[in-house]
């Protein structure tokens, strides 16, 4: 894993690249673009030239109630992830990754508590008919109840994550019959300093990797 470096632009001309056929079986190639790597280094993270502005998504949390995602998330380290429940693979695996670094922040006596609080973890279904409040809830309480599971319209979902460069495809049936959803499975870290997301990582990215990264992170520097 390397640390990379470039332009927001070449995300949106690889958004293409980066779905994944999650619960179709198929191999997909997730890589995000084609960058310039700082020879030696061991970071998963992708530090980008020209941070995300963060989408201007109003939607509906586990609970049933409205959520203002900038409104929420301002002045707090936030990391966004799109995905659905149902995906057998990537997403849990991501979610999962991401709730055991934040469980071994209680350890990290170089980040106050004050600041651990802060940290926001925002999941946003790809599959929304099927993701309702209820459904978002029960799934994300079996890997960190703390996280923000949120839903809604299909399209208001796909226009926010097209402003982070991300991919999302209406959920349809495969050959087999099985309903799967093809989105982009970047994790991309907003900035409680700017609210800029200037920190991208990939399906690669391990639970070690965030667990280094999160405590710089929440204090808006560079991992």
């Amino acid at each position: 894993m390397r640390k990379k470096t470039y332009a927001a632009a070449a995300l949106f001309a690889a958004a293409a690249l980066t779905l994944s056929a999650c619960g179709s079986g198929d191999d997909a190639d997730n890589a995000v673009a084609e960058v310039s790597e700082e020879a030696g280094s061991d970071k998963a993270a992708t530090v980008l030239d020209k941070p995300f502005e963060k989408p201007d998504l109003v939607l509906t949390d586990t609970h049933g109630k409205q959520y203002d995602l900038r409104k929420e998330t301002k002045g707090k380290p936030t990391l966004i992830y799109f995905g659905y429940t149902n995906c057998p693979d990537v997403c849990p695996l991501t979610m999962n990754n991401i709730a055991v670094a934040e469980k071994q922040l209680a350890q990290n006596k170089q980040v106050t508590q004050a600041e651990k609080d802060s940290l926001r973890i925002v999941f946003v279904t790809t599959d929304p008919e099927r993701d309702t409040s209820a459904a978002l809830g029960k799934w994300l309480k079996g890997i960190d109840p703390d996280v923000v599971g949120l839903t809604g319209s299909f399209a208001t979902i796909q226009g926010g994550a097209r402003t982070l460069g991300i991919s999302i495809e209406a959920p349809k049936k495969d050959k087999t019959g099985k309903v799967v959803s093809m989105h982009g499975t970047q994790v991309i870290a907003f900035s409680p300093k700017t609210d800029g997301g200037y920190v991208l990582y990939g399906e690669d990215a391990t639970v070690d990797d965030y667990t280094k990264d999160l405590p710089k992170l929440i204090k808006g520097e560079k991992p």
